[in-house]
């Protein structure tokens, strides 16, 4: 080969192999680093709040009591084992911060601030969920700071989650009605739901049938105070009273579902007289909801529904044994299919609750009685596009 051709060729292997090492070091393989899942993206174990994973931040209702009758309302967000939020006592309205944590045991630390930012007090008791519905049920004792005076005092309380689930900020604030007349020895203690904060125009709709059927049977109440029969009574006699509470059985941006227990009692009666009504209310459409609202035209609902409770008002009386005061015949009258018999209903996310008040299906001894009628057990004929239609869907 002619030695300056044979030069070239290796000058040009040279030039080459050089240029190839350069290009592969200059482009080094890229490695993806693996993601690591947020609470937005990730898949729902993440949302699990057992295992290390991350948990779900959930925003939780209670009313309850602290003493001897001191009505308190609570709201607690909770995120793992931290919890914060507020509570106010019914009669006062001024909400308190709370900060403090849960354990994986279920007690519960929560401390109380002022406006600035001082320690008043603490909530020490038990977070128990129920085994049934899940709800939770805390319960206690608060006491002051360890060191203020009077810190080793301490006081009962016990409040049960409500489920509500709001958007927007809305939330049902509960209003009372107390009065104490001595003239007319009688007394008034009853109390209401009121929405609050809700941007919903149909709002004010549900505010006002709440408050007008607790202030109606107060005026009912009042009127009888004042008849002649009742002036009549000794002196001594007992004092009459009425007192009115409530237990929220849903509470949705779309449908709210109230139980109002009524209590009375009438100087010289020979015991006090109880009677539980509802208000099922249709936020969407701004009206009340009857109970066939919630099924097609046509169909024996009340005989599906009165089946189902008859068995169940049986079974349990069985289950109680000797305790089980139920008979046959009273089950079968009172909760018979007729509309008189199931005039006091809520709407829950699992099924129709059905109340029976004392001496509808049994004696005034056997108390009230109380069915679930879950949606699969009437879920043919239940109206799809109606309130509860979202639950069988």
């Amino acid at each position: 080969m002619n030695p300056t051709k044979q030069l070239f060729i290796t000058l040009f292997l040279v030039v080459f192999v050089t240029v190839a090492g350069c290009r592969k070091t200059s482009t080094p393989t890229q490695s993806v680093a693996p993601q690591t899942p947020t609470i937005a993206t990730a898949p729902e174990q993440y949302h699990h709040p057992e295992g290390g994973s991350v948990p779900a931040v959930e925003v939780k209702y209670f009313k309850g009591s602290i003493g001897s009758s001191l009505g308190l309302q609570m709201k607690l967000v909770r995120n793992g084992d931290q919890l914060s939020g507020n509570y106010f006592y019914q009669k006062a309205g001024k909400k308190i911060d709370l900060r403090g944590s849960v354990d994986k045991e279920g007690n519960l630390l929560l401390d109380e601030f002022d406006a600035g930012g001082k320690q008043t007090g603490s909530f020490k008791g038990l977070w128990t969920p129920d085994p049934e519905d899940g709800q939770i049920t805390i319960a206690g004792n608060w006491s002051k700071p360890s060191t203020d005076k009077g810190s080793d005092k301490k006081t009962a309380f016990s409040v049960h989650e409500e489920p509500i689930a709001f958007g927007g900020g809305a939330e049902l604030v509960a209003k009372q009605i107390k009065e104490n007349n001595k003239k007319l020895n009688y007394e008034v203690d009853a109390e209401y739901p009121q929405l609050s904060g809700s941007t919903n125009p149909n709002a004010e709709k549900f505010n006002q049938a709440a408050r007008s059927s607790v202030t109606k049977k107060i005026g009912v109440f009042k009127a009888e105070m004042t008849a002649p029969e009742a002036e009549e009574l000794p002196g001594e006699s007992m004092a009459s009273d009425i007192t009115i509470g409530y237990t929220v059985a849903l509470a949705q941006d779309d449908l709210v579902s109230i139980k109002f227990e009524v209590g009375s009692y009438y100087r010289g009666a020979a015991h006090p007289n109880s009677y539980s009504e509802v208000l099922n209310f249709d936020l969407k459409n701004g009206k009340t909801v009857k109970l066939s609202d919630l099924f097609k035209p046509g169909t024996k609902y009340l005989q599906a529904i009165s089946s189902y409770c008859v068995k169940d008002l049986k079974k349990q009386s069985k289950a109680k044994g000797a305790d089980g005061v139920l008979d046959d015949s009273s089950i079968e009258s009172g909760a018979a299919p007729s509309a008189k018999n199931y005039q006091s209903w809520t709407i829950k996310k699992k099924g129709l609750g059905i109340n029976f008040d004392s001496y509808q299906v049994g004696p005034y001894a056997a108390g009230p009685q109380y069915v679930l009628v879950p949606y699969a057990a009437i879920k043919d004929l239940i109206n799809v596009d109606g309130p509860i239609g979202q639950f069988v869907k």
